[in-house]
């Protein structure tokens, strides 16, 4: 790991005191300026040092290890973002503002077109690795996940890739999208289909077969 790495490890722990330490500030001393700062360091914080983090370190598609002397912007991308993956509820109060979190992903980097209906308990692991087309439906409890690690030869083999779902799409509850999965427009996904990296939907209606790329 490198000295970045280990460094951005520690970023999720900033946040938290920087965010208790501004809580605190606001029960002493309530009032506008203390609640816009300890908003603006839960939600604003984390995007603008990811901003700058991919601007230097831009996120490649493709397979890489992270035990090596070479940095992994995943690495750093994903400690960024840990803190709304340990604490969901800070995204899930999005959900409930019509638009909210379709802008919050769009800041993030994210394609979202229009029309999206999010259910309070989905799951995203890389909010800058996602294309979604229009009109789409996400049952409740959907996990979308752009990265895949698995250990080879003492290291971790990491696999990143964008998730892409076209226009006119329902995902059924407890589904699970992988790294590189293309659900194509038209397409319906039963509840708790589980679609492995790089696969693809072909037919549009309540078919489960996959062809892999």
């Amino acid at each position: 790991m490198t000295l970045l790495s280990t460094i951005l490890s520690f970023f999720p722990m900033l946040i938290m005191l920087m965010s208790f330490t501004c809580f605190l500030w606001v029960c002493v001393s309530p009032g506008i300026f203390s609640v816009m700062t300890l908003i603006l360091i839960i939600y604003g914080f984390p995007l603008l040092i990811n901003k700058i983090h991919t601007y230097f370190y831009p996120i490649e598609e493709g397979i890489s290890y992270l035990c090596g002397k070479k940095y992994s912007p995943w690495w750093g991308s994903h400690q960024i973002q840990s803190i709304y993956i340990t604490f969901p509820t800070l995204e899930r109060i999005l959900r409930m503002i019509p638009g909210a979190f379709t802008l919050w992903l769009r800041l993030w980097g994210a394609k979202i077109g229009q029309n999206i209906y999010w259910t309070a308990h989905i799951e995203i692991s890389d909010r800058t690795l996602l294309e979604i087309g229009d009109n789409v439906v996400f049952g409740h409890a959907c996990g979308l996940y752009s990265h895949v690690i698995k250990p080879k030869k003492n290291d971790l083999m990491l696999y990143v890739k964008k998730i892409k779902v076209g226009n006119n799409v329902f995902i059924g509850a407890g589904s699970h999208i992988a790294a590189g999965v293309n659900v194509v427009d038209e397409t319906f996904l039963t509840a708790c289909t589980h679609l492995y990296p790089n696969s693809r939907l072909e037919n549009t209606q309540l078919e489960d077969k996959l062809i892999l790329n």
